[in-house]
Formats: C-alpha cells, sequence, structure tokens
C-alpha cells in the first residue's frame, strides 16, 4: 500500500486532523437530514393492492398501525428465479431492523415484481423475515421509477431521463433499486421522499464498514461498483465474477 509509516505521534496528529473534519460531516449530515424532514409531501391518489404471502394488502395495511412507511425497491424481475445479489445484500443488512423501526413507529416493507411464490421461495433461502410482497398486477414500481418503461410513463431514473442515463452508460438494465418513504395521516397516504443509485449508499452497512479500512471498497478495475457482490450463500472466493442475477 502506498501510504506512509509513521510513528504513533505523527498518527496521532493525522487522525486527530481527519476526526474534525469526520466531525464536520457529522454536522453537515445532521443539518441534511432535517431539511430532508422538511421537504413538501405528495398526496398519493390511489392506495396500491400488492400479493402478499397471506393474499392481497394494500399500501396502506403496510403502514400497520404506525404513521411512517419505509419501502426498498428489490430487484426482482418477474422472469428472474432469484432476486439481485445487490440487493440481497442490502436485505441482509437491513434484515432485523424492522422491530428497531417500529419502535420508532415506523413501518418497513420490500417490494418487488416477481410473483409472491417466487419471492417466498427465495426469502425462505435468505433466511430473512422482513415484509415483502409482490407489485405484479401494480403500477407501483413504474409510478416510483425503479422499473423503467416510456409506455407506463416511467421515464426517469434518480430524478434524471433515462435516455441521457443511458447515453453516459449509467444505467443499463430497466430494473433498478430504490428506496421510498411515505406518511400516513387518517386515510390519507403521502409520498415523502426518494432514493435511488448511490443515494442508498450510506444505508449499507457492508460499505460503511469497508469504508473505514485501508483497501476502502476495493471495486477499482471492476466494471460497475457492485460486481464483486454475491448472494451470501454463493461466495467461493472467487468474488470478481458477476453474477447478474438475470
Amino acid at each position: 500500500m502506498n501510504v506512509p509509516i509513521v510513528s504513533r505521534a505523527e498518527w496521532l496528529t493525522a487522525r486527530r486532523s481527519l476526526l474534525a473534519r469526520e466531525k464536520q460531516l457529522t454536522n453537515m449530515s445532521d443539518a441534511l437530514a432535517a431539511e430532508r424532514r422538511r421537504l413538501p409531501m405528495v398526496r398519493l391518489e390511489q392506495d396500491y393492492a400488492f400479493a402478499g404471502e397471506q393474499g392481497l394488502v394494500s399500501l396502506r395495511e403496510l403502514f400497520g398501525p404506525h404513521p411512517q412507511l419505509i419501502v426498498y425497491h428489490f430487484m426482482f424481475e418477474p422472469d428472474w428465479e432469484e432476486g439481485c445479489p445487490s440487493c440481497s445484500q442490502f436485505a441482509d443488512n437491513f434484515a432485523l431492523l424492522p422491530a428497531h423501526l417500529a419502535a420508532r413507529d415506523t413501518a418497513f416493507a420490500v417490494v418487488s415484481r416477481a410473483a409472491i411464490g417466487k419471492i417466498a421461495a427465495f426469502k425462505r433461502r435468505m433466511g430473512w423475515t422482513f415484509l415483502w410482497v409482490s407489485s405484479a398486477d401494480s403500477s407501483f414500481n413504474f409510478d416510483f421509477h425503479v422499473t423503467l418503461d416510456e409506455t407506463a410513463g416511467s421515464d426517469e431514473y434518480n430524478f434524471m431521463p433515462v435516455a441521457e442515463l443511458k447515453a453516459r452508460g449509467k444505467i443499463w438494465m430497466n430494473e433498478l433499486p430504490g428506496l421510498s418513504v411515505f406518511w400516513r395521516e387518517g386515510n390519507a397516504l403521502f409520498h415523502t421522499y426518494s432514493a435511488y443509485a448511490r443515494g442508498l449508499d450510506h444505508l449499507i452497512n457492508t460499505y460503511n464498514l469497508l469504508d473505514l479500512t485501508p483497501l476502502g471498497r476495493h471495486e477499482e478495475g471492476l466494471q460497475w461498483a457492485q460486481q464483486w457482490v454475491r448472494h451470501r450463500d454463493r461466495y467461493n472466493g472467487d468474488h470478481l465474477k458477476c453474477h447478474a442475477g438475470t
């Protein structure tokens, strides 16, 4: 590694200098979170219906008794036999979060376009217990721009035109990840926030931990950032080959 070797005293000086910048970033992050909470809301004109393992469930029902709902848009197309490896890594990170979120008046659910039977089988394989429903018979994925289809009105991703992103080589698939937040007030439902692409990075604990190490994410030279990611039951040491999930 091309970094200097120094004494403990020199290291402490450098570390304290970096700590000052880390504290600045924390303060900036706090301010940004406050600004995020002040975003205006959009009232939903429909209550979407999803297929769950126990039958149909509405978006309103996904809230349970809570006023807030976080939805992760998990990449799992109807003709895939398993979910996206990168989304699966993300799901491993948040698998045990719902109980903690519920303690702060927040529900959590995962939504994909695959049939509920495929979702349930993959969920069992991965040992996950969070709520996961299918939007196969709903416009939900198109309306929140995680399944791209101009004929369905879904022609942007991460708030930018799909044509521009494809021309720049930023996206090459029509099924993409995202996260959306909703608010319930009486019978009214509101969309408050969505994030996509690298806007999800800070939510991935794997990245948060790797960013503390000398090698970091160690993704230089890969065709795309998460090319190394596997379903956790498929790591075999050859972590640079890609399993696309399609």
